[in-house]
């Protein structure tokens, strides 16, 4: 199968500056994939290059298995970008219709496709209005609308909820659901954390223009996992016992929650048993998930972004 996105030791240099110093990643069809890292780590330089707006310095890389840059595959890619700057005078039908002419799409293309991307991203009603007159979240979804005219089959989109309420959060995370299901990649740049969380397959980790880290969100699940317990009369040997299922046993005297990590999450349903046939009451198991938010901070060090 033909990679979405296959890019080999990429690496830009401004004079004496490396912006990016090893891209190296896969991104599937289908697959929705986040861009992780701190500011001035590279990744819009990164998505510069892999868009062909800018030359590598070094390095291969290829879109929908062609090189970079490659004109018919243009054709084949979205891109909405975090700092746009759209056409204030043209009513959204207008702008939509002035990039569909761009791509090359008929007037009868254009005429089908979009009634139903404006209804797509909420706008219907708002199809004769000038984006002058737009509010940012407004001018967030036409832009999106977009960057999915031409029926892409890979799509960039750089912060695309950044100024978005979470009903308008919530749209484009089905809209990225509904691509995933077509099959079309989505590479997903974005600082919310917790829209990364709900919507991505897997995610790289870069810092200093370098990936430090892909993975699977789904692999997350399978490591190890912080649980809380609590149950009546607590005793000194049964903090001892505890450490069978797990380690970086804690105890709060304020309260007599037990926190303790186990290898896997099989480990719950067993602990939970051995409790019960030992005589205790439970009044508490509960699990203690590392966040995304967790998991940068632990990849890409405790860093200001400032």
């Amino acid at each position: 199968m033909t990679l979405a996105i296959d890019t080999q030791g990429l690496r830009k240099e401004f004079g004496k500056k490396v912006a990016v110093a090893d891209l190296t990643l896969e991104v599937q069809p289908g697959e929705v994939f986040g861009f992780l890292g701190p500011n001035g780590a590279g990744k819009t330089t990164s998505i510069k290059m892999l868009l062909g707006l800018i030359q590598p310095t070094a390095g291969t890389a290829s879109l929908l298995g062609r090189p970079l840059g490659d004109r018919l595959t243009r054709a084949k890619i979205g891109f909405l970008p975090e700092h746009f700057r759209f056409h204030e005078w043209l009513k959204a039908a207008e702008f939509l219709d002035f990039h569909g002419r761009l791509y090359g799409m008929s007037k009868a293309e254009r005429a089908a496709v979009i009634p139903d991307l404006l209804k797509l991203v909420g706008l219907q009603e708002r199809a004769n209005t000038r984006l002058g007159a737009f509010s940012k979240g407004m001018l967030q979804r036409i832009g999106l609308a977009q960057a999915l005219l031409n029926s892409p089959n890979l799509v960039f989109l750089d912060e695309p909820t950044s100024g978005l309420d979470p009903i308008g959060r919530r749209l484009v995370r089905e809209i990225i659901e509904g691509l995933r299901d077509e099959g079309t990649a989505v590479f997903l740049n974005s600082h919310l954390l917790s829209e990364i969380e709900k919507t991505c397959d897997r995610v790289a980790f870069i810092r200093e223009g370098k990936v430090l880290q892909t993975t699977a969100l789904a692999d997350f699940e399978k490591e190890s996992i912080r649980v809380a317990l609590r149950v009546g009369l607590p005793t000194p040997q049964l903090l001892a016992d505890l450490r069978q299922f797990g380690d970086g046993l804690e105890m709060e005297r304020s309260n007599g929650r037990i926190h303790l990590t186990l290898a896997c999450e099989d480990k719950l349903p067993e602990m939970a048993a051995w409790l019960v046939n030992e005589g205790y009451t439970l009044y508490e198991l509960s699990p203690e998930r590392t966040s995304l938010e967790d998991r940068f901070l632990q990849i890409i060090g405790n860093v200001s972004s400032e």
